[in-house]
């Protein structure tokens, strides 16, 4: 099992391509507070949910000095189709060999219907201006998640 990281810890850099065909890293975040989510699958029901949980409260996370940012393992045309379809204007990052996942411990064994296999574990974590983990969430559900990542962000206070 990866390790996962906690606050404190350095948040390991990444440069992947966007649903544009983009470079995007880590790096061109540096000075601003990121959330840096982890994603099964997009266009599927309950990434589709998270995603649009996002975009709903991104107008609310930027104007509190948060940038969003969503990794898959999923395709860049894949993730062209799906920004395109449900509006979202953060950017999705395919990461698919999930090196990435892996360095930030979002890999890892997974269960369903008594079998194990494994997979993308649904994880957010949030970097700070300075590159140190701020909060690291695993095993998140998909509905909810925003809303309580926002409570422990403090930003529905």
């Amino acid at each position: 099992m990866p390790e996962r990281l906690a606050p404190g810890d350095d948040a390991p850099d990444f440069r992947l391509q966007d649903s544009g065909g983009s470079d995007v890293g880590l790096q061109d975040f540096r000075g601003k507070k990121t959330v840096v989510y982890f994603y099964p699958a997009a266009a599927t029901p309950g990434c589709t949910k998270q995603a649009c949980d996002f975009r709903d409260s991104l107008a609310t996370l930027q104007g509190a000095g948060y940038e969003v940012v969503g990794i898959s393992p999923d395709p860049v045309e894949k993730l062209a189709r799906f920004a395109a379809a449900e509006g979202l204007s953060f950017p999705l990052l395919s990461d698919p060999d999930h090196t990435v996942a892996e360095a930030y411990g979002a890999w890892g064994e997974k269960k369903n219907y008594g079998r194990s296999y494994e997979g993308l574990i649904r994880s957010t974590v949030v970097v700070g201006p300075d590159g140190k983990v701020m909060l690291a969430q695993y095993n998140v559900r998909a509905t909810g998640h925003v809303a309580k990542l926002r409570r422990d962000l403090k930003l529905d206070v």
